[in-house]
């Protein structure tokens, strides 16, 4: 059974003088001119207000100026939110099979002595390294640790399967586990009781606004049919088959044009294959997009397509219907378990490029109750995603 959450808990006001400690692996630099694991900071946005002070610590590789992190991420402030990023070693031969190097631990353990940081709960985001940290710091100074698993299908399954004693130590040593989808919490059960579904969720900042207005500020055609990604060009996104769809969409509707934004690796072999299958004015390649424009894109779309191989339960879906787009996505992950009635989305196989072409025309065709939308995904916000996540944080104290 699932541990149910009491969202009504009254208990709250007792944590307005304690401290809460974030562990996670990046987090937004001060001016976000690097910009990593977003949602982690979209989450301590809502987290901040119910306590006196909230410590984030993300250590950071050494990389003696080689890399783009290592070069940006300095210590900031921001409310009532301390940000510190301990440069680290970490030299793994094959993950975790074998590691030559890794003081991780360490370091933050320093950070909190070196400046005198003291917290009450501990909130840790994804199993390695920040919730196997957060187990060790829970037996150094007896707070309670919550972890998160944010990992994608095959990363979590991976990391069942190795059955690895530093990953057996942080699910059995929380104090409470949260997946980010409901059809991997019977794992979970088996090394901790204590374990809570709770989606991600989405920031105020995705809110519709009128198509019209959004297409026009970013030069787009205001009568074409247009179809919108979003994600890291990596062969997990599965981008090559919404190309093969798009294939099959462009034969059928002379309207329709599909932006995929991201950078990554797969940019050369996508790119390729659109010059191939002769798509370069019906599908574009926009590389990274500023943070500020994708509201826009998200409003610019008729449509929101994720093609995602393997997910946990994916941000980008949220952000969507916060903006009213109906969703079509790959029936992996949480994904099936948000888009549960073909009132916000449709649901396709992965890997299957005549699915997704087939729920793509037929989602262009339909007509979309935007409110109806819009009143679903308001259960996501992350202001109310927040308030369950607090409901664990007063059962475990």
């Amino acid at each position: 059974m699932i541990a149910t959450i009491d969202t009504k808990d009254n208990s709250l006001a007792g944590l307005k003088e304690k401290t809460l400690l974030i562990l996670t692996p990046s987090y937004p630099n001060d001016d976000e001119s690097f910009i990593v694991e977003t949602f982690v900071k979209y989450q301590v946005a809502e987290l901040k207000q119910y306590f006196k002070k909230v410590i984030v610590v993300a250590p950071v590789l050494r990389s003696f100026g080689y890399l783009k992190k290592d070069n940006l991420c300095k210590d900031y402030t921001y409310d009532n939110v301390e940000v510190y990023y301990p440069r680290c070693t970490y030299i793994p031969i094959f993950w975790l099979s074998k590691i030559l190097i890794d003081n991780r631990l360490q370091v933050v353990e320093r950070i909190l002595e070196e400046h005198h940081l003291h917290f009450d709960l501990i909130h840790a985001h994804f199993t390695w390294p920040s919730g196997y940290i957060g187990v060790r710091l829970k037996e150094k100074y007896g707070k309670p640790v919550v972890t998160t698993i944010h990992e994608n299908g095959d990363w979590f399954d991976q990391e069942v399967g190795m059955d690895h004693p530093l990953i057996k130590t942080a699910w059995s040593g929380a104090d409470a586990l949260i997946r980010v989808n409901r059809k991997d919490v019977p794992v979970l059960q088996r090394y901790n009781e204590c374990v809570y579904t709770i989606p991600n969720g989405f920031s105020p900042a995705f809110h519709p606004i009128d198509t019209a207005i959004a297409r026009e500020r970013l030069g787009l055609p205001g009568d074409a049919k247009i179809i919108f990604t979003l994600g890291a060009l990596i062969k997990r996104k599965g981008f090559n088959y919404l190309i093969d769809a798009m294939e099959q969409v462009c034969s059928q509707r002379d309207d329709a044009i599909c932006f995929i934004g991201g950078a990554g690796s797969e940019r050369g072999n996508l790119q390729g294959q659109i010059d191939r299958l002769g798509l370069g004015k019906k599908v574009r390649l926009l590389g990274s997009i500023p943070g500020d424009q994708l509201t826009l894109w998200m409003n610019a779309c008729d449509l929101f397509v994720l093609t995602s191989l393997n997910e946990g339960n994916p941000t980008v879906m949220f952000e969507a219907l916060g903006c009213g787009k109906p969703f079509v996505g790959t029936r992996v992950g949480g994904v099936p378990e948000i888009i549960n009635s073909d009132k916000y989305g449709l649901v396709v196989e992965p890997a299957d490029s005549g699915d997704l072409a087939e729920k793509i025309l037929i989602a262009l065709d339909r007509e979309w109750d935007q409110e109806a939308i819009l009143r679903y995904a308001e259960r996501y916000t992350w202001e109310n995603i927040a308030k369950k996540i607090m409901s664990v944080y007063t059962q475990i104290l």
